[in-house]
């Protein structure tokens, strides 16, 4: 199977954005949201950092980081998904309206702040989408300033190999019926032929070391079903 276009996934993610929050609450069993906290943590951000989430879909990390960097702080949403954006600005002015939030329509590959703007970055679900893993890495380097830290969270390789029968178990048998069952089941199919094609927790170590990040750490979570990398640049 060829690997999809970047017009395509961002077709792809915008179909999908009315149902996205309530298949990953119900797909993990609420897991996500302690994963995304894991993420958050590694990250330590302080009251008062600028932060970025890349590829924040419905702002569920984005929020999560404006709660730690509070009111004198700042966070910035960006995703190419016009449909997840908008789901996500209406989700933070309704929870924390006193919080600074910017949500940004752009791309991940071509990241539209400056050099050394962030403090701190998270991405959820987003590195295993990008078509250009390497750029990506590199655009996240780019805007972090120096020893910031970013975390990336996203599917894994399970080292057993019954975790990977597993997970491929849950893919076919409970993820794609579901979203069938939402009209998406040819939407979320996409998720077993990405993971095949994401590189493993010491490659994208590599990668990330290879852009330039002095540390890089990949933690295998939820039984190697999961991953978090984290980076310090």
């Amino acid at each position: 199977m060829t690997s999809p276009s970047a017009s395509e996934i961002q077709a792809l993610f915008n179909r999908i954005a009315p149902v996205y929050d309530q298949l990953n609450q119900g797909l993990s069993l609420g897991l996500h949201r302690i994963w995304k906290q894991m993420a958050i943590n590694w990250i330590e951000p302080k009251w008062g950092d600028v932060g970025l989430d890349i590829c924040c879909g419905s702002g569920d990390l984005a929020m999560l980081l404006a709660r730690k960097v509070g009111k004198t702080g700042r966070v910035t949403g960006l995703d190419f998904s016009s449909a997840q954006l908008a789901i996500a600005r209406q989700r933070a002015f309704r929870r924390y309206p006193l919080l600074s939030l910017d949500w940004v329509e752009g791309d991940a590959l071509n990241l539209p702040f400056r050099d050394r703007a962030f403090d701190c970055a998270t991405m959820g679900y987003g590195l295993r989408n990008l078509t250009d893993i390497p750029r990506g890495l590199q655009e996240l380097h780019r805007v972090l300033k120096p020893q910031a830290k970013a975390a990336l969270l996203d599917f894994n390789h399970p080292e057993h190999s019954w975790l990977n029968l597993f997970q491929q178990w849950y893919l076919d048998t409970v993820v794609v019926p579901t979203a069938q069952n939402l009209g998406l089941k040819e939407d979320y199919a996409y998720i077993a032929p990405s993971l095949e094609r994401f590189p493993k927790g010491s490659q994208q170590v590599h990668l990330a070391k290879e852009v330039g990040f002095s540390a890089a750490t990949h933690y295998p979570i939820a039984g190697g079903m999961m991953g978090i990398l984290v980076l310090k640049k």
